[in-house]
């Protein structure tokens, strides 16, 4: 089973994005979900190899022009909002499979 690679941006890439990413990978463990995580900064994401994106509103834009699919995200500290925007996720590793 191929697991999907899931890009988290932000604009230096160590920040905000290592936030989420923490974030995020309790919420898949917690979830029963595999993925590989990655973060990535402004300048080098739009060339990134990716199945789908997690992010902050400011790069929706940067990225609206690639095909994968984006995941907005306002907190990212909360699992709740992360859980509640899983299912574009569960259709990466669905297709995936």
């Amino acid at each position: 089973m191929a697991v999907p690679r899931v890009m988290i941006v932000c604009g230096f890439g160590l920040g905000s994005s290592m936030v989420l990413k923490m974030t995020l990978d309790d919420v898949l463990k917690e979830e029963g979900l595999k993925a590989d995580t990655f973060c990535s900064d402004s300048y080098v994401a739009t060339g990134e190899d990716y199945d789908i994106a997690f992010i902050s509103q400011e790069w929706e834009e940067l990225l609206s022009k690639n095909p994968q699919p984006l995941v907005v995200i306002h907190n990212f500290l909360s699992k709740d909002e992360i859980k509640g925007k899983l299912d574009s996720l569960r259709k990466v590793i669905e297709e995936k499979g």
